[in-house]
């Protein structure tokens, strides 16, 4: 099938709307126009009638009229109890009859006949024809102007067609808003936080390549060096234990790796998850009480709060689950024993936002987090788990943030803000 141009489908069906505007409003007008003449003429012969009537009765007598324009008689036997309207041709010409009652005791009508042959002809050949004549060049006009139109309409599309088309992965540029009308700031809105996300994206791809292939190579170069320093004599039976336990302990971190680069698979093999319908307040309630059990070991307290009793809501359990899990763990791990995590869900009429507060000792601000290998502290991790919550955010279209307390007190604030499509029940 042939492309169509959206310019010529837009300024061609704009040329035959605007030609179908031209032609009705000429019609309307030749039909106001000739409705006013034909009243006007009919009102001239009713007022003409009511004279005559009036004469005649006053002298008791009537004299028939004849002339080229008008004539004027008596008739008998018309069955009417009002006068009427009538219009014939005869002969080529055009007439309006008006039939009078005279004397609607004996039946008998005033009939006067008009010719308007010539206010017709006047109508058709002055006005109906002058105005098809007088269309010709308003429909140049319109032509011309369908053009013009269509080329600025048009404009804000190519201007994003072209600014997408000259992108890559290496030349990823936002389309500013200022030239374009308010009618496409959503879908520059759109496609900016699309570029920023694919932009991110190759940036922590690549980070992640090398992340990975240093954080395997690593291990591998102690293994092999302390393999070979044990092996260059013999050695006690200890010493070999050694080498092997350190052996097995370097796997077990390159294992641990391993399995956090197949979670980023999983995550983005669940952006294609369906959605199901929950009560978000419920299941975050069920899954604050699997957490204690995590927290039990360290006399960590773990709370939930909320603003509502109930928000029933559809979205990717995965994902979500793979943000909510990392906000909480990473709580448990940098929280000393004995102190407080508080999960908190606040629906507002747009966004449903979920926070994890805690006492740990808080986050380097000059280091982006949710790049991969980043990690805090002497805690153990591959430091991947907030990469790969990042990655489910992004894909549920949400927003996700960390930051160091503002009141006073160590810790951090984990933020997911989400937009609202559920539905509260009361």
């Amino acid at each position: 099938m042939e492309s169509k141009s959206i310019y010529r489908q837009f300024y061609s069906k704009l040329i035959i709307a605007t030609s179908l505007f031209i032609i009705t409003l000429s019609f309307i007008f030749y039909e106001y126009a000739r409705s006013t003449v034909y009243d006007d003429i009919q009102k001239n012969m009713l007022s003409h009638a009511e004279e005559l009537y009036k004469s005649s009765i006053s002298s008791n007598s009537f004299a028939p009229i004849q002339n080229e324009n008008i004539t004027i008689n008596l008739i008998h036997n018309i069955q009417l109890q009002t006068f009427k309207f009538l219009n014939y041709q005869k002969q080529g010409d055009y007439y309006i009859k008006l039939l009078y009652p005279f004397d609607l005791k004996n039946k008998t009508f005033l009939e006067i006949d008009k010719n308007v042959s010539f206010e017709r002809e006047l109508l058709y050949s002055v006005i109906f024809k002058n105005l098809f004549i007088l269309a010709i060049p308003g429909f140049i006009l319109m032509l011309v102007y369908s053009l013009i139109v269509s080329k600025s309409l048009l404009k804000p599309i190519i201007q994003i067609n072209k600014k997408l088309s000259n992108m890559d992965e290496n030349s990823l540029t936002q389309i500013d808003k200022k030239d374009l009308p308010i009618e496409f700031h959503s879908l520059a809105n759109s496609i900016n936080s699309l570029t920023n996300r694919i932009e991110t994206y190759v940036k922590f791809k690549k980070e992640l390549f090398v992340g990975a292939a240093h954080e395997l190579k690593t291990p591998l170069a102690v293994m092999k060096l302390k393999n070979e320093v044990t092996l260059k004599k013999k050695r006690e039976i200890e010493q070999y234990e050694e080498a092997l336990k350190l052996t097995v302990k370097q796997i077990d971190e390159m294992n641990k790796t391993i399995s956090s680069i197949l979670d980023i698979g999983r995550t983005e093999g669940a952006q294609f998850e369906q959605t199901i319908n929950l009560d978000l307040v419920e299941y975050i309630k069920k899954k604050t009480n699997d957490y204690r059990m995590l927290s039990a070991q360290k006399n960590i307290i773990i709370t939930f709060f909320s603003n509502v009793n109930h928000l029933e809501t559809s979205i990717q359990l995965t994902l979500f689950n793979q943000i909510l899990q990392n906000f909480v763990q990473n709580a448990i791990k940098f929280t000393p024993n004995e102190k407080s995590i508080a999960i908190k869900l606040k629906k507002t009429k747009e966004k449903i936002i979920i926070i994890v507060t805690d006492e740990g000792i808080g986050i380097p601000e000059n280091v982006d987090l949710f790049a991969p290998f980043k990690r805090v502290g002497n805690q153990s991790g591959v430091g991947l788990g907030l990469f790969l919550a990042k990655n489910a955010a992004d894909a549920l279209r949400a927003k996700i943030s960390i930051q160091n307390r503002d009141d006073g007190k160590t810790g951090c604030i984990a933020k997911l803000v989400l937009n609202n499509t559920s539905k509260e029940i009361n």
